[in-house]
């Protein structure tokens, strides 16, 4: 077997994760395109086109990363990658709004197959002593990716019609698939059951709490429709709670949760995404719809978001972990604040200014944090890890892009920005207070591994 060479291998595991996040943000820029297109989605059906690709990365994240972990890590990884391929294909192939819907939750279900793979191959790729190093990359594209969505789609959205933004997927996954098959090393995999019934549980909650989410601004927070969501996602993690609490093999044991960095890196990851992702979803019409910039011109004006996150990023992981975390997340507030302010009358000069102060503070928090979840955990554990990672960055996107649509339609787009803005202030302070904690750096929970 060929000696396994790190930095390919997390070249390609970065590229993978880039592509399922890029889609992400990419499909935003398409909205206006596809309302006066040939299918003629209805206002409710366009919130399904960019939320069932979500929803679905969401609820299969963890799942997904047991998989890995049980089943192989490499084949869960080139599985993914082919049904996501195929979702896109079909997507551009779609005839009408309901294959389309479909398409794009299957090229999800695929998404979820790469993320947690791909950061345990990384992982795993690199000595111990350098697994930081390949944590922070991965990190790093990860956070790029919704930029990488935002500048890609604009450029397709200009010059060609809305199919080629999924076709152009298909041969990049392609591509991807071949070189993992040739780079990435086979790690021995775990012959323990998966708990099936703990990931029926776990999705079936995770899709009354986002379904929840996505019916409420148009259905409303009180209907029926929407509390009967929330309570039966809460009954569900219950549910799910207890059960994995009594199983010999759980999926996602609630006892790892005792462990405080384990929480801090949760938590904090999610906030962050929760923060950008809200961005994301009203960047591209102010800069469209007020600003009067077109496709192209709004994808390249997320641009300075990219240079601090990229540089801090690198740099994250020889800073002092609370200094960095606490500077990222006050960061992330205080650009969201500053964005609040936007206008037709703000020049794009000091709106930039928001996204450099956002892309700076997600370089200098996300390495840390979503370390802090790897470390928490043994090594053979590594794929419940980065689900769990990832999982907690797509809740928090998803929860992000509610509170920010429903706020910004009944109170406008400046107090939505401030909402978003108080939440991100709220949970990054309970994230670094766990994280500040004693028990926050203690050795690898292998007891519930």
């Amino acid at each position: 077997m060929p000696e396994t060479r790190p930095g390919p291998v997390l070249a390609v595991m970065s590229a993978a994760v880039v592509a399922a996040i890029a889609l992400v943000a990419a499909v935003n820029l398409a909205l206006p395109t596809l309302a006066a297109s040939g299918l003629h989605p209805s206002p409710s059906q366009l919130v399904w086109i960019v939320d069932a690709y979500v929803l679905v990365f969401a609820c299969l994240l963890i799942p997904a990363g047991a998989a890995g972990d049980r089943f192989g890590r490499k084949g869960v990884l080139l599985t993914g990658l082919g049904v996501f391929a195929a979702g896109c294909l079909a997507a551009a192939l779609a005839p009408n709004v309901a294959v389309l819907i479909a398409a794009r939750a299957l090229s999800g279900a695929g998404a979820a197959m790469i993320m947690p793979a791909s950061l345990a191959l990384s992982v795993h790729a690199y000595p111990p002593e350098r697994r930081g190093h390949a944590v922070a990359v991965w990190t790093a594209a990860t956070g790029i990716a919704g930029v990488v969505g935002n500048v890609g789609g604009g450029l397709v959205m200009q010059f060609l019609p809305w199919q080629a933004l999924f076709a152009v997927l298909v041969p990049i996954a392609a591509v991807l698939a071949v070189l993992a098959a040739r780079l990435a090393p086979r790690v021995p995999r775990h012959e323990a059951a998966l708990d099936l019934l703990g990931a029926a549980l776990l999705t079936a909650a995770s899709v009354a709490l986002v379904g929840g989410i996505i019916e409420g601004p148009e259905a409303g927070w009180t209907s029926p429709l929407v509390l009967a969501a929330f309570a039966g996602a809460l009954l569900l993690f219950a549910w799910f709670a207890l059960h994995q609490s009594r199983t010999a093999l759980p999926l996602l044991d609630p006892r790892l949760f005792r462990v405080a960095g384990l929480r801090a890196g949760t938590l904090g990851v999610a906030v962050t995404f929760f923060g950008m992702f809200a961005l994301f979803f009203v960047n591209a019409r102010y800069l469209q719809e007020v600003k009067e910039f077109s496709p192209l011109l709004t994808g390249l004006a997320i641009l300075p978001m990219t240079v601090p996150m990229i540089v801090l990023s690198r740099m994250s992981g020889r800073l002092p972990r609370l200094p960095a975390v606490a500077a990222g997340l006050a960061g992330n507030v205080a650009g969201l604040v500053l964005l609040s302010f936007a206008d037709a009358a703000m020049p794009y000069p000091v709106y930039a200014v928001g996204l450099v102060v956002m892309g700076a503070a997600m370089g200098l928090c996300l390495p840390v944090l979503s370390h802090e979840i790897m470390a928490a955990l043994p090594a053979e554990r590594a794929g419940l890890g980065s689900g769990l990672n990832s999982a907690a960055r797509e809740l928090g996107s998803a929860v992000g892009v509610a509170v920010m649509g429903t706020v910004a339609a009944a109170r406008g787009t400046g107090a939505a920005y401030l909402v978003v803005a108080a939440v991100v202030l709220v949970g990054g302070a309970v994230s670094l207070g766990w994280l500040g904690s004693r028990a926050a750096r203690p050795e690898p929970v292998g007891q519930y591994s």
